[in-house]
Protein backbone atom coordinates (compact mmCIF):
# COMPACT_ATOMS: atom_id res chain seq x y z
CA UNK A 1 0.00 0.00 0.00
CA UNK A 2 1.29 3.47 -0.88
CA UNK A 3 2.45 5.72 1.92
CA UNK A 4 0.97 9.19 2.40
CA UNK A 5 3.75 11.76 1.96
CA UNK A 6 1.86 15.10 2.15
CA UNK A 7 -1.51 16.17 3.53
CA UNK A 8 -3.12 19.59 3.36
CA UNK A 9 -5.98 19.98 5.83
CA UNK A 10 -8.47 22.80 6.23
CA UNK A 11 -8.99 23.03 9.98
CA UNK A 12 -10.84 25.04 12.59
CA UNK A 13 -9.05 25.58 15.91
CA UNK A 14 -9.50 27.66 19.04
CA UNK A 15 -7.04 30.53 19.67
CA UNK A 16 -5.48 28.50 22.48
CA UNK A 17 -3.42 26.45 22.21
CA UNK A 18 -1.70 28.60 19.62
CA UNK A 19 -0.38 27.55 16.21
CA UNK A 20 3.11 26.95 17.58
CA UNK A 21 1.81 24.37 20.04
CA UNK A 22 -0.31 22.71 17.34
CA UNK A 23 2.72 22.43 15.04
CA UNK A 24 4.90 21.05 17.86
CA UNK A 25 2.35 18.41 18.80
CA UNK A 26 1.92 17.33 15.19
CA UNK A 27 5.68 17.05 14.58
CA UNK A 28 5.89 14.69 17.57
CA UNK A 29 3.88 12.10 15.62
CA UNK A 30 5.73 9.18 14.04
CA UNK A 31 6.24 9.69 10.31
CA UNK A 32 5.80 13.50 10.37
CA UNK A 33 8.91 15.35 9.13
CA UNK A 34 7.53 18.91 8.93
CA UNK A 35 4.38 20.93 9.61
CA UNK A 36 3.22 24.30 8.31
CA UNK A 37 0.27 26.03 10.02
CA UNK A 38 -1.11 28.98 8.06
CA UNK A 39 -3.92 31.01 9.70
CA UNK A 40 -6.10 32.48 6.98
CA UNK A 41 -9.13 33.68 8.96
CA UNK A 42 -9.69 34.87 12.52
CA UNK A 43 -12.94 34.98 14.43
CA UNK A 44 -13.68 36.03 17.99
CA UNK A 45 -13.15 32.50 19.37
CA UNK A 46 -11.64 30.42 16.56
CA UNK A 47 -9.12 30.43 13.73
CA UNK A 48 -9.28 28.78 10.32
CA UNK A 49 -5.94 27.22 9.51
CA UNK A 50 -4.46 25.40 6.55
CA UNK A 51 -2.24 22.68 8.02
CA UNK A 52 0.31 21.12 5.69
CA UNK A 53 2.18 18.01 6.82
CA UNK A 54 4.98 16.17 5.04
CA UNK A 55 6.73 12.97 6.00
CA UNK A 56 7.55 9.41 5.09
CA UNK A 57 4.30 7.83 6.27
CA UNK A 58 1.51 10.11 7.52
CA UNK A 59 -1.45 8.60 9.38
CA UNK A 60 -4.59 10.75 9.12
CA UNK A 61 -6.40 9.23 12.14
CA UNK A 62 -3.47 10.08 14.43
CA UNK A 63 -3.21 13.59 12.99
CA UNK A 64 -6.95 14.17 13.43
CA UNK A 65 -6.75 12.88 17.01
CA UNK A 66 -4.11 15.49 17.93
CA UNK A 67 -6.10 18.29 16.30
CA UNK A 68 -9.25 17.20 18.15
CA UNK A 69 -7.37 16.83 21.48
CA UNK A 70 -6.43 20.49 21.11
CA UNK A 71 -10.07 21.49 20.53
CA UNK A 72 -9.95 21.70 16.74
CA UNK A 73 -11.62 19.94 13.84
CA UNK A 74 -10.69 18.96 10.30
CA UNK A 75 -13.11 20.56 7.82
CA UNK A 76 -11.68 18.97 4.70
CA UNK A 77 -8.71 17.20 3.18
CA UNK A 78 -7.57 19.61 0.47
CA UNK A 79 -4.57 17.69 -0.88
CA UNK A 80 -3.09 14.20 -0.59
CA UNK A 81 0.24 13.10 -2.06
CA UNK A 82 1.15 9.42 -1.87
CA UNK A 83 3.90 7.22 -3.27
CA UNK A 84 7.67 6.99 -3.19
CA UNK A 85 8.20 10.73 -3.71
CA UNK A 86 6.33 14.01 -3.44
CA UNK A 87 4.95 15.62 -6.59
CA UNK A 88 3.05 18.86 -7.09
CA UNK A 89 -0.28 19.09 -8.88
CA UNK A 90 0.01 19.65 -12.62
CA UNK A 91 -1.41 22.83 -14.12
CA UNK A 92 -4.54 22.28 -16.22
CA UNK A 93 -6.75 24.48 -18.38
CA UNK A 94 -9.07 25.01 -15.39
CA UNK A 95 -6.20 26.65 -13.48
Amino acid sequence: MGKIRRLVLDTLKPHEPNSVELARRLTDLKGVAAVNVNIYELDLKVENAKVTLVGDDLHLPEIQAVIEELGGAVHSIDEVVAGREIIDAAETLQD
